[in-house]
């Protein structure tokens, strides 16, 4: 997989916008006039959108031509990803009001259509990243965006009509699962289009503007559905109001972006990357830190609404409720700077730091809620996602300089071409199991809660897991600095 790094690590270089090419109709040469001896290729824009000849290392083509068209299949990929994002986390705000319409879910219940769309998304997460070779990365982009339009219209349906099977709420539920497999073939899409100088840069801002829409999801919702509702809520409003947007995506996407016939599959990558110890070393350490985050993201209303039921009446409660957005926004935040200060420090120390930092967090949140106050409660969590954040970014900064000078191809002599394509893999294949969290969280708190009726032992066991996980960290990626050469890591 060639598709999910990041731009953790730094800034990376300035996107200009450079004049735009205006496509011709059928083969059409884009041809640009050199005054050097060596000749740029010329870029061959065929039938459907697909570019031939495409070489983004190629500083001449990349400044007179590929800047702009990169630009432009960037806006439209970070628009489509953001609402793939919106539709992944719907679930998780609506459960919380499902009562308020007449449904009668249990607990359990509840906890499952929250976590189905993480296990749904993370799983498609893995053949997403294959789409963008075998159908080009426009085409793929309109397709997923308009698979968008089944779970958001299925919302609508099945939350209008209180008597809606469980069976058929869950099924629905798991159909979210299509915006968390967006990232993947968004982050494959964009990897294409630019030069390894740049790469870090674009798809840091296609990251960050894909998981900034769980914090604009769990913003709007709240306040949409009861806007005109008059003391109840208009559930079916919470799918239904993100339907013309995907359209305009998907149209943005037909008209605007683009294919490119040098998009290439890595499945062999993929395969060897499988068979590197450190990959499932840093899958674990991803789980801690990205599983978190987006398990959190989808628990937190209800834990909101759990913790302080006092907030679960229209109105007030509503403004309550909507502030579960501020988690997921400052955990997004917090990722580029924790992997620029991974840079300066060192990922493995910052992801330490990282899980340290939410065990501490955790275990004062516990502590303090007998005194049943939110707003400390509030501040507790955001500081939980805010650490979160920084372990994504360092934990991601990690795994490149791992595959580079400790993995096994690396010990063996590979080249760094070799090493480098085994890290692009890595990557994809960390991204996908470390979604898995957003499954894992909400059932170890239902498990819990279920068992003892009580939230704190499940609390009590991420605790356990992040000192754990910590250890893991220190023993593999700081403990031998000076034997293995990790100290760069």
């Amino acid at each position: 997989m060639t598709a999910d790094r990041t731009a953790e690590s730094g800034t990376g270089n300035s996107l200009d916008l450079a004049a735009e090419p205006t496509p011709g109709s059928g083969s059409a040469s884009l041809n640009v006039q050199t005054a050097t001896a060596t000749a740029t290729p010329a870029l061959e824009v065929r039938p459907g959108r697909w570019i031939a000849n495409w070489d983004a290392e190629n500083k001449q083509q990349w400044e007179t031509q590929g800047r702009s068209i990169a630009r432009r299949n960037l806006n439209w990929s970070i628009f489509a990803e953001f609402l793939g994002f919106v539709v992944w986390q719907l679930w998780s705000i609506v459960v919380v009001q499902l009562p308020a319409a007449g449904f009668t879910f249990t607990t359990s219940e509840i906890f499952w259509l929250i976590s189905m769309p993480s296990l749904v998304g993370a799983t498609l997460r893995i053949p997403y990243t294959f789409m963008v070779p075998k159908f080009g990365g426009r085409n793929w982009t309109i397709v997923s965006a308009l698979l968008l339009l089944i779970p958001s219209i299925g919302l609508a349906l099945c939350v209008s009509n209180p008597e809606t099977p469980f069976g058929v709420m869950l099924l629905v539920a798991a159909l979210a699962g299509f915006g968390g497999g967006n990232f993947a073939s968004s982050m494959a899409n964009i990897t294409f289009f630019y030069p390894a100088r740049e790469k870090g840069w674009a798809l840091g801002l296609n990251a960050a503007g894909g998981n900034l829409g769980a914090a604009v999801a769990q913003l709007a919702v709240p306040i949409a559905i009861t806007l005109l509702a008059a003391g109840t809520v208009n559930l079916p409003m919470a799918g239904l109001m993100w339907v013309p947007l995907i359209l305009i995506a998907a149209f943005g996407a037909f008209k605007y972006m683009d294919n490119l016939t040098s998009a290439k599959g890595d499945v062999a990558g993929s395969l060897a990357a499988l068979k590197e110890p450190h990959l499932w070393i840093m899958a674990l350490l991803y789980i801690g830190t990205f599983g978190s985050f987006i398990g959190f993201a989808g628990v937190f209303p209800k834990l909101i609404k759990d913790y302080f039921p006092a907030f679960s009446s229209i109105g007030v409660g509503t403004v309550a409720l909507s502030l579960a957005f501020l988690g997921p926004l400052v955990g997004s935040l917090a990722r580029p700077y924790g992997g620029r200060m991974a840079d300066r420090m060192g990922g493995a120390r910052m992801t330490v730091a990282a899980f340290a930092s939410m065990a501490v967090i955790t275990l004062t949140m516990i502590w303090t809620l007998p005194l049943k106050n939110f707003w400390l409660f509030l501040v507790l969590f955001l500081m939980l996602f805010t650490a979160s954040g920084f372990g994504n970014g360092a934990t991601y900064r990690m795994i490149p300089v791992i595959f580079a000078i400790s993995s096994r191809a690396a010990r063996s002599g590979a080249s760094s071409v070799t090493t480098q394509r085994l890290a692009s893999s890595a990557l994809g294949l960390i991204s996908a199991i470390g979604a898995y969290g957003g499954f894992v969280i909400p059932q170890v708190l239902n498990a819990s809660n279920t068992a003892s009726g009580s939230y704190t032992p499940a609390f009590y066991g991420f605790v356990g897991a992040y000192v754990l996980m910590l250890a893991v960290c220190w023993f593999c990626y700081i403990r031998n600095t000076n034997r293995n050469a990790m100290g760069h890591v």
